[in-house]
């Protein structure tokens, strides 16, 4: 699923990247994202999201956490 569809303060493991835009995956890579990592949503307030990732905060927004894959 994507991380937009996931639920606040359970932690998912990232599966994957789902995106075409190689500016997106190498930002995202550079946040830690990628398929292994832990992920848990923090808070979520209207088209952005607070997600921790390797033990860090990040502020994403929804078209970010589209090309998330839980």
């Amino acid at each position: 699923m994507i991380l937009t569809k996931a639920k606040k303060h359970v932690t998912y493991t990232i599966q994957g990247i789902d995106t075409h835009d190689d500016a997106m995956k190498n930002f995202l890579f550079s946040l830690g994202c990628h398929a292994g990592q832990s992920i848990t949503i923090i808070s979520n307030f209207g088209a952005n999201m607070v997600v921790n990732i390797n033990d860090a905060r990040y502020s994403i927004d929804s078209e970010l956490a589209k090309a998330i894959i839980v």
